[in-house]
């Protein structure tokens, strides 16, 4: 959901005073800023993109839409009393830190002129929403036997499954590296080990891991070599534009015609996340109608490049 990606509002959930910069909007005693507001607008738009005031305009009141809909979660969340822990911020921003080299987070969030604890707030409303729609709104959404058969029916070529194989790689940027891999491997070093201690791909933190894929999802030279190799058989170094790698097959599915029994799982979570979408829009919708929403459109207006 869109929402869920907005940059926090900040201070949302403040009295309206005297002290207070003009309102833009309050939704159910919710007050946001016309500051606020166009603090959180300035960080969605592209960088190194030239627009015109007619764009900016149209996005403006496109995220003035998403915003209005970001309180009114934020609202229902409270009338609920569903909170968030500190333990679950801090989680969330350790995990949120793990994506950037060290220093690139703090860099990102200079560049945005937010401070660590304006991220955190952010943090805790996302953590929020996500906390109250999943409460409130998807348990609404209900899949039958009866659906899933019906999509399995009506979809019944999709489910015509390609032979796939399950492989580890180890990525090394030289032959002479991954003959010494090679010499670990020959003499017992498990796999995964090896490949998260020394392998240069992302996937290296799986221990090399590429799950199942078909035929011609991988670059040619992964397809020439473990299509041909056997479950368990560790391969030569194979070269490619990226390095040298080192394959190991662990598993191989041979082309079959899924049946419903076989494809009832993936249905199933597909028409849920259908059904989730549905009853979230619903929900939302039911939030509108019964919320005090006021908005001072001549502020914004006024503003407007």
């Amino acid at each position: 959901m869109a929402v869920f990606l907005l940059p926090p509002l900040l201070g949302g959930c403040q009295e309206k005073t005297s002290n207070l910069p003009p309102v833009l909007f309050q939704v159910d005693g919710r007050v946001v800023t016309l500051e606020q507001f166009q603090k959180a607008f300035r960080n969605t738009l592209p960088s190194g993109k030239n627009l015109t005031s007619a764009e900016i305009s149209d996005l403006q009141r496109a995220y003035l839409v998403q915003a209005i809909d970001r309180e009114l979660i934020l609202a229902e969340a409270d009338r609920l009393g569903v909170t968030v822990s500190s333990a679950e911020i801090e989680t969330a921003l350790t995990d949120a830190r793990r994506d950037y080299d060290p220093g690139e987070f703090d860099k990102r969030l200079k560049d945005r002129g937010m401070s660590l604890d304006e991220w955190r707030l952010e943090l805790r409303d996302g953590l929020l929403i996500e906390k109250v729609v999943r409460l409130a709104a998807y348990p609404r959404a209900k899949v039958s036997d009866a659906d899933v058969a019906a999509e399995f029916e009506q979809h019944r070529d999709d489910f015509e499954r390609p032979e796939q194989v399950r492989a580890r790689q180890i990525l090394v940027d030289s032959v002479e590296e991954g003959e010494r891999l090679l010499g670990l491997l020959r003499s017992g070093e498990p796999f995964a080990k090896v490949a998260s201690q020394y392998s240069l791909s992302p996937d290296s933190e799986q221990g090399g891991d590429l799950g199942f894929f078909a035929r011609g999802e991988m670059p040619a030279e992964f397809d020439d070599t473990v299509f041909s190799l056997p479950v368990g058989r560790i391969s030569e170094l194979v070269k490619s534009p990226y390095g040298v790698h080192i394959f190991l097959v662990e598993e191989k599915r041979e082309a079959k015609r899924l049946s419903l029994e076989d494809a009832a799982a993936e249905i199933r979570a597909q028409l849920l996340r259908r059904a989730e979408e549905t009853v979230y829009q619903q929900w939302l919708q039911e939030l509108r109608a019964r919320a005090v929403i006021n908005i001072n459109m001549a502020l914004l207006a006024e503003t407007n490049p």
